[in-house]
């Protein structure tokens, strides 16, 4: 254990008296948190010498079913490995006086990162960077919905009804003062609840869908905390929720008709001097940010299934809806796949807009990292700048079905460049396992249209 992790143990203790239990988690492949919960007299030997879970966390599907096929359950005899604390992610749970939260990454029986863990990834492609002189600077934007704890008579999510008023929304408001009023309670909860476990959230708005809402995080040098700080706004979201007598989802399409939810990701980068090596007067003059975002786009399609993980994904990919269809960039424009927002010279960035909420942070950002990468050092140069609708331009269709995304992906030799074999495997087979499963379930809507006819 190193003197700073203990010293934080030390100094937590100390402050934190009341606290009897400690949840650690590692965040599995679709984000779910998988551990165990500590004593108090026993945390210490966690920091010490880690907490064993099996490799296998990493190749669970989405209802926690070992995906044998990836060879880490009984081909592996379910071998343990340690997990060791991350600095910074132990913080007090306001939603349980006498818990505690450990954030935990997994390391191999040799004391090497383990393939399988994503923020391993994340780690290799900052060091990438890092090998250029770059420092990337990195936030998040994600968005959610609150739905009513019960489903409504379709059986499917409803809106909550607004805390104020008592009504159930099912209108499109964006930027709505109104909207952020009914449930300024519960978004200032989660405003507090995240400054107690260091999530800088700097923004609310709501956002088009009822009940709909986006939440800004800092940006920050330390690619690595923003993504511990993003799956702590997950957890902290859906708590705060429950309190005030809700749900929160980030499931990117809860409603047909509605606004999907994405998880949008701003990347600047830092030359050795901490300039923005991005900067210009005019962003098409910036030969770096032209790179950084062909290369970003080179890899786009490749990279669908890390943004788009599940079936329900690929229902926010419609014309028009604020998500890209194709591999397309705008200055200023939201319908493009990559946007530079509008900023002064000094602060150019780029915008990802691809992935879903329900994407692995950590996974996303090592993508989006990994295409940057691939675009500074080989020059790429983005096709033209998109102007107008961006959903009448030309540029190569995404692909915006769930296999095709899973094959894809399994298939790219980027993937294996950046990601490593073994990790394209794992990563591969869990979703076609997530994915045959799925395809066998006979839903309401088939026996509706269907059963009579035929």
């Amino acid at each position: 254990m190193t003197r700073a992790v203990d010293n934080e143990l030390d100094l937590f203790l100390a402050t934190h008296p009341g606290v009897r239990f400690f949840d650690a988690f590692v965040n599995d492949l679709n984000t779910v948190e998988r551990g165990k919960r500590i004593d108090r007299a026993n945390i210490a030997r966690v920091f010490a010498r880690g907490m064993p879970l099996p490799g296998s966390m990493f190749a669970l599907d989405v209802e926690g079913g070992t995906v044998e096929a990836t060879g880490l359950g009984f081909a592996d005899g379910d071998a343990d490995r340690p997990c060791m604390p991350i600095a910074g992610t132990l913080v007090p749970v306001p939603w349980q006086s006498d818990v505690a939260q450990l954030q935990l990454r997994m390391f191999d029986h040799d004391g090497t990162r383990f393939f399988g863990d994503p923020r391993a990834l994340l780690e290799l492609e900052l060091e990438r960077l890092l090998a250029l002189g770059l420092t990337p600077v990195v936030a998040v934007e994600y968005e959610f919905y609150l739905v009513d704890r019960e489903l409504g008579p379709d059986g499917l999510p409803q809106p909550p009804r607004a805390p104020l008023t008592g009504r159930r929304e099912f209108r499109t408001q964006i930027n709505s003062m109104t909207d952020l009023n009914e449930y300024s309670g519960l978004l200032a909860e989660i405003d507090s609840v995240c400054r107690i476990q260091n999530v800088p959230a700097t923004s609310s708005l709501a956002e088009y869908g009822p009940g709909q809402y986006e939440v800004n995080l800092a940006h920050a040098r330390d690619a690595l905390r923003v993504c511990d700080e993003a799956l702590r706004f997950k957890r902290v979201v859906k708590s705060v929720a429950r309190a005030h007598g809700c749900d929160a989802t980030f499931l990117p399409k809860p409603y047909r008709d509605m606004a999907g939810s994405g998880l949008h990701v701003h990347v600047s980068l830092l030359d050795a001097a901490g300039k923005n090596i991005f900067a210009a007067p005019d962003p098409l003059t910036s030969a770096p940010l032209r790179h950084a975002i062909g290369g970003t786009l080179a890899t786009l399609a490749d990279g669908m299934a890390i943004c788009a993980p599940g079936p329900n994904s690929y229902r926010r990919f419609r014309s028009e809806a604020y998500v890209p269809l194709h591999t397309t960039w705008s200055i200023n424009n939201r319908g493009s796949a990559v946007r530079v927002p509008a900023s002064d010279a000094d602060n150019l960035r780029l915008e990802h807009r691809l992935a879903g909420a329900d994407a692995n942070p950590y996974l996303v950002v090592a993508w989006v990292l990994a295409g940057i990468h691939l675009g500074l050092t080989q020059r790429v140069e983005p096709p033209p700048v998109t102007t107008g609708n961006a959903y009448e331009q030309p540029g190569e269709p995404l692909p915006i079905h769930w296999n095709d995304a899973i094959e894809r992906f399994a298939r790219s030799e980027t993937a294996r460049q950046y990601f490593g074999e073994r990790f394209v495997h794992l990563f591969g087979t869990v979703k076609r396992a997530e994915m045959q499963e799925f395809a066998t379930h006979v839903t309401p809507l088939e026996i509706q249209r269907y059963l009579g006819p035929l």
